[in-house]
């Protein structure tokens, strides 16, 4: 695959960030706009409220050379609980991690390489090396939650409730799991499975 094309395409966390804010004025015109508002809400505290530890700046600082290709989208519960830490732990590496973002909607073939179990799940970050060659990928979300959500939507009287239960996990874990594993994802040099 070559990824320098959906690089191209690819926006800054800040000009992510903009149109998020432009997406929520006006959420009806949007595929799942309903969420917009309030995942915005998550998002702009969590640019607020996320503060890394100095060994944690460290490990950030001490990664080689990569780009995270982020495939996201606003209306994603996850995207908004997650994308916000990406964008710390980019910007505490001092250069060496450089945060691209795309829609997923728009790179149908980018998201059809890197499916969750068979699915369509994001935020999905892309590890790439300083070619623009795979390295792995992370997401949509960490471990634990992940096991959460497998657990809850498997058993039909949680199955509709589990985005609820899964916001209650971000909200206790206070995203700590989110800058461990994506700190572990930093310094990773070899491809692994995705879930």
């Amino acid at each position: 695959m070559n990824y320098s094309e959906y690089l191209d395409k690819a926006v800054e966390y800040t000009s992510y960030q903009s149109l998020f804010v432009e997406k929520s004025e006006n959420p009806n015109s949007y595929t799942y706009g309903q969420y917009i508002p309030m995942n915005l809400q998550r998002s702009s505290r969590l640019d607020r409220t996320v503060k890394l530890t100095e060994e944690q700046v460290k490990i950030a600082q001490n990664a080689p050379q990569q780009t995270w290709l982020v495939i996201s989208e606003h209306w994603c519960g996850d995207a908004s609980q997650t994308v916000p830490v990406m964008a710390k732990i980019a910007e505490a590496s001092q250069g060496n991690i450089s945060l691209r973002l795309v829609y997923r909607d728009e790179v149908p073939e980018l998201m059809q390489a890197h499916l969750t179990n068979g699915g369509m799940a994001v935020p999905k970050i892309v590890k790439l090396d300083a070619q623009n060659q795979l390295i792995n990928d992370w997401g949509p979300r960490p471990l634990e939650a992940q096991n959460l959500v497998i657990k809850l939507k498997s058993n039909p009287e949680t199955a509709a409730k589990y985005s609820e239960e899964l916001h209650k996990w971000y909200a206790k874990d206070k995203q700590q799991s989110t800058v461990k594993e994506l700190l572990e994802l930093s310094v990773a040099h070899q491809v692994s499975a995705s879930f």
